[in-house]
């Protein structure tokens, strides 16, 4: 699964990396926990845009935002038939900006945070899927995310058995595209090549998400920095 990342690398790298019109009004995060507003790029008019959503998926047919906290992350091998998802793998995919992740390796009556990332350190998107949900007694329309998972790879199975799905650059207008087939984007919910990845201890301050410096991705072993 996937249930805290990050997102630190500067603005005007992010609007190159992810070809955003402007750059996103966005602070430094370490800690992103769900239910806390997310970075997103999806196609609007036929240009990516910018925009902050609610990190875990609310169907437009609840009753409630409360679902949203146990929907954070969709199962690649079911978003195609599972009502709570099928039309949102259809209709309204999205590109989840992120940086790095945790997990945490249980280790007798311990829990080890380690932080994961890409060796080069560079930003990289998670395949999300988006929805729009009105209140039934009315206010603000709220949009909200999740983050596709897969099987994980040789390095997160160290951690967990499941990983969120990471998408090469050059697959962003085919997860982005209105008309992409189905075959062709179940084609991409595949688990990220270990090789490009690192993983590291951090400090167990990560552990709340109250805490949100840059302490939380400090290796514990000054080599890894």
């Amino acid at each position: 699964m996937c249930g805290r990342y990050t997102l630190k690398t500067p603005v005007k790298k992010l609007a190159r990396f992810f070809g955003l019109p402007e750059d996103p009004d966005l602070d430094p995060r370490y800690n992103i926990a769900p239910t806390q507003p997310v970075a997103t790029v999806l196609v609007l008019t036929g240009e990516r845009r910018f925009r902050l959503m609610r990190w875990g998926l609310v169907p437009h047919w609840a009753k409630d935002l409360s679902i949203g906290s146990r929907m954070i992350n969709a199962r690649a091998e079911t978003i195609a038939e599972k009502p709570s998802f099928r039309s949102a793998f259809r209709d309204r995919r999205c590109l989840i900006m992120a940086d790095g992740f945790y997990e945490w390796q249980h280790k007798s009556d311990t829990k080890q945070p380690y932080y994961i990332v890409r060796k080069d350190r560079s930003p990289f998107a998670f395949a999300g899927l988006w929805e729009r949900w009105d209140p039934p007694e009315g206010g603000e329309t709220v949009e909200s995310c999740t983050i596709i998972t897969t099987e994980a790879n040789e390095l997160v199975a160290e951690f967990h058995e499941r990983m969120p799905v990471i998408l090469d650059r050059e697959d962003f207008d085919l997860w982005l595209d209105q008309d992409s087939d189905e075959e062709g984007l179940l084609g991409l919910l595949k688990p990220y090549a270990a090789k490009k990845m690192e993983a590291f201890p951090v400090s167990s301050v990560v552990n709340s998400p109250g805490h949100e410096t840059n302490e939380c991705v400090q290796p514990l072993d000054k080599s890894w920095e």
